[in-house]
């Protein structure tokens, strides 16, 4: 049982949680994850550790609502308790000193992205870091990544905040000043990580990016996690998370995510309708007596 410490909203259905798992925070590294399953009869699903602190023995862990196991995870309160938590599980980034490094972090992304700047930055290296997000209320941990990078850029789809516009604008403009990059590293949507991968290409510049595909046992033996890169199967869980974004087969993979969707939205909408219907039981209950 893992309890949790501190939640926080950062942003419309953005959560920031503190987690009490003192073994797991001895040993995590920027870049890794967990997979956790809130019950007995949960999901499992991966998260990313934003940060782990070994002396408090604590995550910082950052979830999104989308489906039916982040939605449940929003409505738990400080002093709730997970039921398992597995990690730390995949390999950590390769921290060495590169000289300029650019970061991409598109949404949610970015609180995968920023241990890993932090880290960055700490070997020695330039670290431009470059925030996207649909709008300004949706940007997260700007003052954290101010910190832990040499530079950071924003930008928003509705020119909210920063530059209007995409992440891609920004990395394209910095590559057209010439600035040495010598190492591109991206995490967030698939279709984003596609556009750095397919905007580095053709400049040689060596682009990492971040899958985050279905997971189920986080060991490779489900195989649910797997994804093409050049043209062999590898597991995200084992072999990644990150990858040569010039070797992945986006197309396969955003088809595979495509996969449950229905059955997604009939968990999420089960989910809804169940909790609902508990809610207007204690209604009555408390009006009633």
């Amino acid at each position: 049982m893992f309890k949790i410490l501190k939640k926080t909203e950062l942003a419309p259905q953005v959560f920031r949680y503190l987690l009490n798992a003192p073994d797991i925070a001895k040993k995590a590294l920027p870049g890794q994850f967990i997979i956790i399953r809130l019950d007995e009869i949960g999901e499992r699903i991966p998260l990313t550790i934003s940060d782990a602190d070994p002396i408090q023995g604590t995550l910082t862990l950052y979830v999104q609502v989308i489906g039916k196991t982040s939605m449940e995870m929003s409505r738990m309160k400080v002093d709730d308790f997970i039921l398992d938590v597995v990690g730390p599980l995949g390999n950590p980034s390769l921290i060495d000193l590169f000289g300029t490094v650019v970061l991409v972090g598109g949404g949610f992304g970015i609180a995968a992205i920023h241990p890993i700047a932090s880290a960055l930055t700490q070997a020695g290296n330039k670290t431009l870091s470059i925030l996207g997000a649909r709008t300004k209320e949706l940007v997260i941990l700007e003052k954290e990544m101010s910190v832990a990078s040499t530079k950071v850029h924003v930008a928003t789809d509705d020119g909210t905040h920063g530059t209007k516009g995409l992440v891609t604008d920004i990395l394209l403009k910095l590559i057209e000043k010439k600035e040495p990059i010598d190492r591109v590293i991206a995490i967030g949507p698939l279709i984003m990580m596609k556009a750095v991968a397919d905007l580095t290409r053709p400049h040689k510049i060596p682009t990492l990016v971040s899958m985050n595909p279905i997971m189920i046992d986080g060991t490779g033996m489900c195989g649910a996690c797997r994804v093409t890169v050049g043209g062999k199967m590898k597991f995200a869980c084992v072999d990644g998370p990150e990858f040569d974004g010039h070797e992945v087969d986006f197309q396969g993979l955003l088809n595979r995510m495509n996969t449950y969707i229905p059955e997604e939205a009939e968990a999420k909408e089960k989910y809804l309708k169940e909790t609902e219907g508990k809610c207007r039981i204690a209604e009555i209950v408390q009006i009633y007596g």
